[in-house]
């Protein structure tokens, strides 16, 4: 119940993963794990090893922009895997030491945090005030918040819309954004059928998670059939759906093969082709081999790629081939260093021979071809007389199979 003269707010975490302070961040992590009295039975490392690794971690993110290599020099990486942790750990330590020493008048009565996302009930003429104490609550001054108040009488908290009724009780929606298009897979995509009957499901699935009301949960159904409707979804497939999701059968129905965890030989990813993909699945069912489809093309992998394009001549572990300019002939070589300190190594070669042997005759091309040189182009080079190409010399394959 929201009592009078308190509203919800919300605050939010300015860019939190790259403001994250790493030296104060890891002199809270090794005090957790100083008081963790069961860390010996997790892991072999002290502690002081573990806050090393972190620290390496954390402070050896290089990036490639435009060609040149550049180092992040403070907060956490965008997309590191520990990045989430580390920065979660520190403002856990941040909301603690503010909530203990928060102004009575401004302590919210409600917080809940996700991450950076935060929820409060607290009084409307104190929501500055609270914003104002937690901006200097952070020794670095790195971490800043900004703040949101309810509008109308409602307030977005990650996928939920939360809305107080004129009683002061609340009823949660699902919160779908202003720029929200209800696009979702096309159902005349290529894209196997139980990937389609997950979208259904999940959409139910939040639908009967978050919304509190039965009436509002009528109208969400209404509006998922029609988005559903809009990206091609036949209405009776919806409706078969939501009766299996009703009468809970996936949950009750027996399984078929009751060993199939002990006989279970793995799992294999297979590109999705219709009709063949479902027939190989199948098959390797049979066996005991569980599969996972996965489309094989997308607009991601035709479009997007967020990375500077690596110059060819800086690729290491590589198959390259060296055409020559007179004949047909293509040298073709394997090298695990840069492509192009190997390319100067044939053309440094190549220059040595024929400064040694010069122009070749008849004759000294016969006396020659039991001679061998360092590089099988100088050879070439020497002894046919012809000039090689290395304008056209390019990588064919990337290695990635490291020994």
């Amino acid at each position: 119940m929201i009592e009078e003269g308190e509203i919800f707010n919300s605050h939010d975490v300015v860019s939190l993963f790259t403001n994250t302070p790493i030296d104060e961040s890891l002199n809270v992590i090794k005090a957790r794990l100083e008081h963790d009295k069961t860390l010996s039975k997790r892991t072999l490392l002290a502690v002081d090893d573990i806050i090393d690794l972190l620290k390496f971690v954390l402070t050896t993110t290089y990036f490639l922009f435009r060609g040149k290599i550049y180092k992040q020099r403070f907060g956490a990486a965008m997309g590191s895997p520990v990045s989430p942790v580390v920065a979660n750990l520190y403002l856990e330590f941040l909301e603690q030491q503010a909530i203990a020493t928060a102004p009575l008048d401004c302590k919210p009565r409600l917080w809940k945090r996700y991450v950076d996302d935060i929820l409060e009930i607290i009084k409307e003429d104190q929501v500055e005030n609270l914003t104002t104490h937690l901006n200097q609550t952070d020794p670095t001054d790195s971490i800043k918040f900004t703040y949101e108040k309810e509008r109308e009488g409602s307030i977005p908290f990650l996928d939920t819309l939360i809305v107080r009724k004129p009683d002061g009780s609340v009823k949660l929606l699902v919160y779908r954004k202003a720029t929200h298009t209800d696009q979702y897979l096309n159902f005349a995509s290529h894209h196997p059928i139980h990937h389609k009957l997950g979208v259904i499901r999940t959409l139910l699935d939040r639908m009967n998670s978050v919304i509190s009301e039965k009436e509002d949960k009528d109208q969400e159904e209404g509006k998922i059939k029609h988005a559903l409707k809009q990206c091609g979804y036949p209405s009776g497939l919806f409706n078969h759906v939501k009766r299996k999701m009703d009468s809970k059968q996936q949950a009750t129905k027996p399984s078929k093969n009751k060993n199939s965890t002990e006989k279970s030989k793995g799992l294999v990813i297979v590109p999705y082709v219709e009709k063949m993909t479902e027939t190989a699945t199948r098959i390797f069912r049979k066996h005991g081999i569980a599969t996972a489809v996965r489309p094989h093309t997308t607009l991601r992998k035709m479009l997007v790629h967020p990375k500077d394009k690596r110059d060819s001549m800086s690729t290491t572990d590589c198959i390259y081939e060296i055409p020559c300019a007179n004949c047909d002939s293509t040298y073709v070589g394997e090298t695990g260093r840069r492509f192009e300190t190997r390319l100067n190594e044939h053309k440094k070669e190549t220059e040595k021979v024929a400064r040694s042997k010069g122009t070749f005759t008849r004759q000294t091309r016969k006396q020659s071809v039991s001679e061998q040189s360092k590089s099988a182009i100088a050879d070439h080079a020497a002894q046919q007389n012809h000039i090689i190409n290395w304008k056209d010399a390019q990588v064919l394959e990337k290695e990635f199979v490291y020994k």
